[in-house]
């Protein structure tokens, strides 16, 4: 079979894996993967090659070292997990530990967007993690990419931080996971204000000014969740610029 018509097959089979259990997922909730006939033979098959993956990773002591290979191991998975996502879009899933760990293989390559796509599907049907992750994937999801951000603010957009905050926001989690991502999406909102083009297409509205009032609702939230997260300077510049002292109109 051609690399092309198995990632058409694969695709096919994952979608089936959600789409033959639609009663029982009518409650918005993924169930139990089928054990018999292809979908369940498939699902083996590529469940198998992921465990040997990991199995190599774990050979590899650097994390930096380990972020391409997953990345180029992915493209392994790449059909059956749209496949899976197909099926979501249409309103069914099934219990899924490739589709998970492509969700965090997709946070360690720092492809934010594919992990958001997946995490959305996730969260919406309470896919489960592989058991050796101890938080819940709402908890991932939010605080691993906020620290990825925290330390290299161009890996993520506002508007992919904005949907990260809308995915996790009803999701319970450590107040301190939670600030992490606050303050990540305060300082992107920050960012925005100071390269503010009123001219841009893109331009939100209440301009400038509604883009620091977000940054610094953000920023408080984050505070109140967790009183060393960092964010004080952070406040304090911006209520200077939102609220600047008597007198003082900003102008020249």
């Amino acid at each position: 079979m051609t690399s092309l018509a198995r990632r058409h097959r694969e695709r096919a089979l994952a979608a089936q894996a959600g789409q033959a259990l639609e009663i029982a997922a009518a409650i918005g909730q993924a169930v139990a993967m089928p054990e018999t006939g292809e979908v369940a033979s498939e699902y083996r098959a590529l469940y198998a090659v992921l465990q040997d993956n990991l199995r190599s990773l774990s050979d590899i002591q650097s994390i930096e070292g380990r972020n391409p290979i997953k990345r180029e191991m992915a493209e392994t998975f790449r059909a059956w997990v749209d496949g899976a996502l197909a099926a979501g879009a249409d309103g069914t899933a099934a219990q899924d530990e490739i589709v998970a760990q492509m969700m965090i293989w997709a946070i360690d390559y720092r492809d934010f967007e594919r992990a958001l796509d997946i995490g959305e599907h996730v969260l919406r049907f309470g896919v489960k993690l592989p058991e050796r992750y101890l938080r819940t994937p709402a908890c991932l999801l939010a605080e691993e990419i906020a620290t990825a951000v925290l330390a290299e603010p161009q890996l993520a957009s506002l508007e992919q931080l904005v949907r990260l905050d809308g995915l996790t926001s009803g999701y319970d989690m450590p107040d301190q996971a939670r600030a992490k991502l606050l303050k990540a999406l305060g300082r992107a909102y920050a960012k925005a204000a100071e390269d503010f083009d009123p001219e841009a297409d893109s331009a939100p509205a209440g301009g400038k000014a509604a883009l620091l009032h977000a940054a610094l609702d953000a920023f408080r939230r984050a505070l109140q969740l967790h009183k060393v997260i960092g964010v004080k300077k952070d406040i304090e510049r911006l209520e200077r610029l939102v609220e600047p002292p008597a007198g003082q109109t900003g102008q020249d």
